[in-house]
């Protein structure tokens, strides 16, 4: 019987091809200077947790860099200033209680199990996070992806903006942004000149609602003293 992790490893090879690698990296470079790079100061220690491929992690701006997966090949995307942590990501042991500044997850929830492991995980971010730091979530959203959403094989849990939102507050973060339609469902990496429709796309909110298959949340774990 094959490896849990080289089976894994076939499955994103398929699902995500090499030869599409380039063009995603255009289209990340574009979404984080246009979006994500806002939310991330010069200093911060920022974790992808479902790190894969490394496009947002290899083009942040930021202090330290991990990118937590249980994919053994997520070493060959890192980059040299990028620490690969292959653990589950409901149990990151290797990272100190409220050491990170950032967590980002990019379709990596629709993975989990079952919503108990998702929230074992939200608990997991929960204890890396400092005080007032930040998780960002990219995140397919089954309120308008009903059908797209489960021709991924491992795809097992549907999650909308809501019951995610729902979920997050559960466990102590104050929602700072929630935009339940935001990036197309696939962005089309084959058509060379995507990054410049991409950056119209991004500037032009109103498209969001018409196109929007992907949700994006921005939450803030709270102190102590403000959790009642």
């Amino acid at each position: 019987m094959e490896n849990k992790n080289v089976k894994l490893s076939k499955m994103y090879k398929y699902i995500f091809p090499k030869e599409e690698l380039e063009g995603k990296e255009r289209l990340w470079k574009v979404l984080i200077d246009g979006i994500l790079q806002k939310y991330i100061k010069e200093n911060d220690t920022v974790l992808d947790i479902g790190g894969g491929q490394c496009l947002f992690i290899n083009n942040v701006r930021c202090g330290k860099k991990y990118a937590v997966d249980l994919n053994p090949d997520i070493r060959e995307y890192a980059n040299q200033d990028v620490v690969t942590i292959q653990e589950s990501a409901n149990n990151v042991s290797s990272v100190p209680d409220e050491s990170v500044d950032l967590v980002f997850a990019s379709n990596f929830f629709e993975h989990m199990k079952d919503k108990d492991e998702l929230e074992k995980v939200i608990e997991e971010i929960k204890r890396i996070l400092a005080v007032n730091g930040l998780l960002l979530i990219i995140q397919p959203n089954i309120r308008y992806a009903y059908k797209e959403y489960w021709d991924v094989i491992d795809h097992y849990t549907p999650i909308s903006d809501k019951s995610l939102t729902s979920l997050l507050e559960i466990n102590d973060f104050q929602i700072k942004i929630c935009y339940p339609r935001f990036l197309p469902w696939s962005p089309i990496t084959k058509i060379s000149n995507f990054t410049i429709l991409l950056k119209i796309y991004l500037r032009i909110p109103l498209l969001w609602r018409f196109f929007g298959k992907q949700m994006f949340i921005a939450a803030q774990k709270l102190p102590e003293n403000n959790i009642t």
